[in-house]
């Protein structure tokens, strides 16, 4: 193991040199501007970075998590107009909008267990030594997951491992039913919102979440105060609104919950759970599950907690009696604009959320703070003369705790508006030390690699993209700078997904793992210790997107590349149609030894015999049409390369530009995903059971994975449609050359 540690720690030492000289000299050309430009730019960001200081992201996320700041606490407002001013002072144009959205605050938790033994769950998690925050009492959220419905129900218990789709299938196999039943499950696996979703589709009546100390807690390393890991008592809040149907406010789907908006009846809300569900800590977790009987646990259920891990249905008996206190309450977003020079009707958005859980110094002022150093940057710049070319709005979003809120009704709210001046939206939200991750739309990728070259590790030295790079080839990958695709999970899911604006999502981690998130734990304290004692990373973030920010915002033509985007929507298609030839494969075994077994039954009857079904033969799909149009958009694509900005007239760039402003939308349908027509992107979504988690060419891909091959092949038709779309609206900006 020594061995291959010290080989692993070579090869990486020896990229890093090459990386160091590979960064060595400044890069030539910037994709988008002429050479005379690419120069300026390139002068103008070193000045930028310049400026970038570390002891202002100390000093604001110290004031900004002093105190509990949930959506519609005094706290949460006072912040928001200390963002304000701050931005006012910077030279932005700022205002607060407020809306006025459902927030539910609990007001009776109640989890026993009343068979076979006795146990009241505490629900409260412990002040630790050393952090003068986690002893703040009344000022702390009690622990509990938002848009969990009011309920009292009392049953067996059901464990049901993180209770994900294959979980169930399990159970299934092991002939244990959950309906009637209360189910609790491990905190990870998937987007917590799909464990009450599940649960309740499968017929139980209430969920309990837990958090299992092997996934967060002892079992990771040592639990604070000692450690970064989650101690017994630690709970992560949450929502379990279900996003995968809409975000945003329950009440206001598709529109801005102003304060006069037509609002639903709460009880036809559907993205509230039809389940109460509850998280706890393990220490609560333990007594239910040591309570529990039945089949042993597979292996892999199996959790750090040092009891075995049985299945049930029951002995255990639990009741469980929630109630909430559902009120408006207001969200307040700050917007901060600088007016472009030339192009003040195109823009470019960062954001980040203010609000938090608890005190939220690491989710989300760790990336909150960042932004506004590089805002304060930018805006030091400017008052030396050089402002930006094209508008520039900086966004510190509320309410993205419960369910992207603030961020989604400001998107429906101005959506028509955004989609005709927005040229990108860049997001960033917690951030740690370690390595850069990126996602978003690929048409951005061939920038976003640019920058991450010319950005230096604080650690290494080298650049953030070869340090990437590097951790790719020491896991067995390949040495290329990829964004991975979008789906859900912070206040960039309603500029791509609703309103088809292309965006990224920033932020570095990896060195920086513990148990604090959504905890009374998440502290100022923790954050110095655990996450980026320097917050060297901080800056690091603050230089990658300011840098993307600032390209954007200055390029001659907007760095749209379209061969990456090309390459990354055809592997898309070959993962589904590969997949589509593996589960055929499959099928068509078992069902062959089907046959086989009740050949071998007729033969010899006294033979001992399980019989099992034949399963439905997965049909042939016809993926031409899409096979056809990517041909296409490929041709096109390969035209698209050959732009030189240098020798185009400022007349042609405005009308190519307007065109590639626009691109993104082309990837939208006006009807959306099949059952949940708030999602409109046909290249990314979150998936229908991962919440989170990215389904790529979503309709297609989802229609195959529930077998419903009518659906299958529609969206195939539909996607095609979009592509050609696309294909077409391409080729007018290879007309304008």
């Amino acid at each position: 193991m020594i061995k291959n540690c010290d080989t692993m720690f070579k090869k990486l030492l020896f990229l890093l040199i090459i990386c160091t000289l590979g960064t060595a000299t400044a890069q030539e050309s910037i994709l988008g501007f002429t050479t005379e430009n690419a120069k300026k730019q390139q002068e103008l960001e070193a000045a930028f970075e310049a400026k970038l200081t570390a002891s202002n992201l100390d000093k604001w996320m110290q004031l900004m998590a002093a105190e509990p700041h949930w959506v519609g606490t005094a706290y949460g407002e006072k912040n928001a107009k200390w963002i304000q001013k701050q931005f006012k002072s910077w030279g932005f144009d700022t205002k607060i909008e407020t809306y006025h959205v459902l927030f539910p605050y609990p007001k009776v938790r109640l989890l026993e267990l009343t068979a076979p033994n006795k146990y009241a769950a505490k629900l409260t998690a412990v002040p630790v030594k050393g952090d003068k925050y986690t002893a703040q009492g009344d000022a702390l959220l009690p622990s509990y997951n938002a848009f969990s419905t009011d309920g009292d129900v009392e049953a067996e218990l059901v464990f049901v491992n993180y209770g994900i789709p294959k979980d169930y299938e399990e159970l299934k196999k092991l002939g244990i039913d959950v309906k009637g039943k209360i189910v609790i499950a491990k905190y990870q696996g998937s987007w917590r919102g799909i464990k009450p979703k599940l649960a309740a589709e499968n017929g139980a009546i209430g969920c309990i979440i837990y958090s299992d100390p092997q996934d967060d807690g002892y079992g990771r390393g040592d639990v604070y105060p000692k450690g970064a890991f989650k101690n017994k008592t630690g709970v992560q809040r949450g929502s379990v609104m279900d996003m995968p149907t809409y975000p945003g406010d329950v009440l206001t789907p598709g529109y801005g919950a102003t304060k006069d908006a037509k609002r639903l009846d709460r009880k036809d809300a559907p993205t509230i759970t039809k389940i109460p569900v509850l998280p706890i800590s393990y220490e609560d977790a333990q007594p239910l599950l040591a309570a529990l009987e039945g089949s042993v646990a597979p292996a892999s259920w199996r959790g750090g907690l040092p009891i075995t891990y049985h299945i049930g249905p029951g002995p255990a008996k639990v009741h469980l009696k929630l109630e909430f206190d559902w009120q408006l309450k207001p969200a307040h977003n700050v917007i901060a604009t600088m007016k472009g020079t030339d192009f003040p009707d195109q823009w470019v958005m960062r954001g980040n959320h203010h609000d938090a859980w608890v005190h939220g110094a690491n989710d989300p002022i760790s990336g909150l703070v960042a932004l506004m150093e590089e805002a304060r940057a930018v805006g030091a710049l400017a008052k030396k003369g050089n402002k930006p070319k094209r508008t520039l709005v900086y966004c510190a979003w509320d309410a993205e705790e419960p369910g992207l809120i603030g961020s989604t009704e400001w998107v429906e709210d101005h959506k028509k508006e955004l989609q005709q001046k927005v040229v990108a939206y860049i997001n960033t939200d917690g951030n740690g030390r370690g390595f850069l991750g990126a996602g978003g739309s690929h048409s951005l990728q061939a920038m976003v690699s640019e920058v991450a070259g010319a950005v230096k590790d604080p650690q290494r030295g080298v650049s953030v993209k070869e340090r990437k790079n590097a951790l790719a080839m020491i896991n067995g990958g390949k040495a290329e700078f990829k964004l991975y695709a979008l789906g859900s999970g912070s206040d960039y899911t309603p500029f791509i997904q609703h309103a088809g604006i292309a965006a990224l999502n920033l932020g570095f981690g990896g060195e920086n793992a513990g148990g604090e998130y959504h905890t009374i734990y998440d502290t100022y304290p923790h954050y110095k210790r655990f996450k980026d004692p320097d917050f060297a990373y901080g800056v690091a973030l603050a230089n990658t997107a300011g840098r993307i920010t600032l390209r954007l915002a200055n390029a001659d033509v907007l760095p749209f590349e379209f061969k990456q985007w090309y390459a990354t929507v055809t592997g898309y298609l070959d993962e589904i149609m590969t997949s589509c030839a593996t589960m055929r494969t499959a099928v068509e075994k078992h069902n062959m030894m089907v046959e086989k077994n009740m050949f071998e039954l007729a033969a010899d009857p006294k033979k001992p015999f399980l019989k099992p079904e034949k399963k439905d033969a997965v049909p042939y799909l016809d993926f031409s049409s899409l096979q056809n149009e990517l041909a296409a958009l490929q041709k096109t694509i390969d035209q698209l390369s050959k732009i030189d900005a240098a020798k185009l007239s400022d007349d042609k760039r405005s009308q190519i530009n307007k065109k590639l402003m626009e691109a993104e939308h082309l990837l939208t349908s006006k009807e959306g995903l099949p059952r949940r027509s708030w999602y409109k992107h046909q290249i990314y979504a979150p998936g229908f059971y991962t919440g989170y988690g990215v389904k790529t060419l979503p309709g297609v891909r989802e229609a195959i994975e529930q077998k419903n091959w009518k659906e299958a092949q529609e969206q195939i038709s539909k996607l095609s449609g979009t592509l050609k779309g696309y294909n077409k609206h391409l080729k007018e900006i290879v007309k304008i050359l």
